[in-house]
């Protein structure tokens, strides 16, 4: 008897060593900044798609030793949004400086990772992640791509990536 269930496969890559030490501040609904603050953030991430010829969805490997070089960049760092419509950042002369109306920091260039994005909410970090793994395992064939980074043991953010080539976001 032939089952009517299809078989779906993914990996799963997390450990120790998928994790970050960062500053951060972000700015809230209601208009008010967080004060300056940091996490140690811990990363996991499930890559889904069809068997290779190995039957395999991706090698394990690969994708641990990109997501800990991803991971390595934004370690030890103060993580700064370039894209908030309020928080003004700039760098120059080896050091950054961000405003939010009558706040200011100044941090060693060196010290700081520029992100191309609105606010570093765990959830935009996920998708940073993400999309930055997609060019590092570019050309596997990745149906989807689910990165998982929590900010403590209570609290994480998911960020899922789907191929513009599956439809519906479902095996055939």
């Amino acid at each position: 008897m032939e089952s009517k269930f299809m078989p779906e496969f993914h990996v799963r890559v997390a450990g120790d060593d998928l994790a970050f030490s960062a500053g951060h501040f972000i700015t809230l609904e209601d208009g008010s900044c967080e004060r300056l603050h940091g996490h140690t953030y811990r990363v996991a991430v499930e890559v889904f798609g069809p068997l290779d010829a190995s039957e395999c969805v991706v090698d394990f490997v690969a994708v641990h030793q990109a997501t800990k070089s991803i991971v390595g960049e934004l370690d030890h760092r103060m993580l700064l949004p370039t894209k908030h419509p309020v928080i003004r950042v700039e760098s120059r002369s080896g050091e950054v400086e961000a405003r939010f109306g009558e706040r200011r920091w100044l941090f060693p260039a060196g010290d700081c990772l520029l992100l191309p994005m609105a606010n570093t909410t765990t959830e935009r970090l996920a998708e940073y992640i993400g999309r930055r793994l997609l060019d590092a395992l570019h050309p596997q064939v990745i149906d989807r791509l689910r990165v998982e980074v929590s900010e403590g043991a209570a609290y994480s953010a998911v960020c899922t990536l789907h191929s513009p080539l599956s439809t519906n976001h479902e095996r055939p």
